[in-house]
């Protein structure tokens, strides 16, 4: 999704970013185990290849430990596959971005969610997502008539409003900074346009877990995937929670296994 790119051979990942106040282009490839990162155009002072570290960590969630859910699943017929390094799921570099992002994905196809990230990014972000200060001045004709966002419009003008005068700090849910997963859903359901699916996914973006992300491709896809006819959101629960506070992972890495090769 934009400002990301992804070739169809998977040969690198790029991406648009906002560094000390420039956007500049960045790629990165697997090179020996390794992530490889390189930036267009000349060398980055010091203060940006901070802020790219940064980015980068958290895009590919590098500070997370996953060794007690390959532990979990090492010998789990349906996802062994996954121990040997799966389930990293790809953030962006803000917590702000993710939440919009989210926001537009609901109650819409997906070309839908594209079209208002698209004009997010190259009507008011100059090719790069658009920082909070500028969807708040952007004009709600804009989040009507260009991005086409419908009702969710005033929750994003709402939500980038409070972003950027601080009363809110989206950047605190973070793991790292020690707020119970009780409290990070308590604060994302009070956000405007986030409810129960949107919780679910901004959760799993913030590396907590154990929220099952209930949409209209999910619940369909796990249908599919266990032969059953019909089966309940809390049946669904109930299959995952032995995997308990990596049960939102564990559930998404089994709908998803007919994505990766092999």
């Amino acid at each position: 999704m934009p400002p990301a790119i992804i070739p169809e051979d998977n040969s690198y990942y790029g991406v648009a970013l906002r560094l000390d106040g420039r956007v500049r282009h960045v790629t990165i490839t697997v090179e020996s185990s390794e992530l490889r990162v390189r930036v267009t155009g000349p060398r980055p002072a010091a203060r940006a290849r901070t802020q790219l570290a940064a980015a980068v960590r958290r895009m590919f969630r590098l500070d997370e430990d996953f060794a007690p859910f390959y532990a979990m699943i090492e010998n789990d017929a349906v996802l062994s596959w996954a121990a040997s390094g799966a389930g990293r799921m790809l953030a962006a570099p803000a917590v702000f971005e993710d939440v919009v992002k989210t926001i537009c994905t609901t109650n819409c196809a997906w070309s839908g969610t594209v079209r208002m990230v698209s004009a997010l990014v190259n009507d008011l972000g100059g090719g790069a997502f658009p920082e909070p200060q500028t969807m708040a001045k952007a004009p709600e004709k804009f989040y009507r008539d260009t991005a086409r966002a419908g009702y969710r419009g005033a929750y994003l003008k709402a939500l980038a409003k409070d972003v950027a005068s601080g009363k809110l700090d989206l950047e605190a849910l973070r793991p790292e900074h020690g707020l119970p997963d009780a409290d990070v859903e308590e604060r994302l359901l009070a956000l405007p346009g986030v409810g129960p699916y949107a919780c679910a996914h901004a959760m799993m973006l913030l590396g907590r877990y154990h929220r099952l992300v209930f949409d209209s491709w999910t619940r369909p896809a796990y249908l599919r995937i266990t032969g059953r006819r019909r089966a309940s959101d809390r049946t669904i629960e109930r299959a995952f929670r032995p995997y308990g506070a990596f049960a939102g992972l564990a559930f998404w890495l089994t709908l998803t296994r007919g994505w990766l090769p092999g």
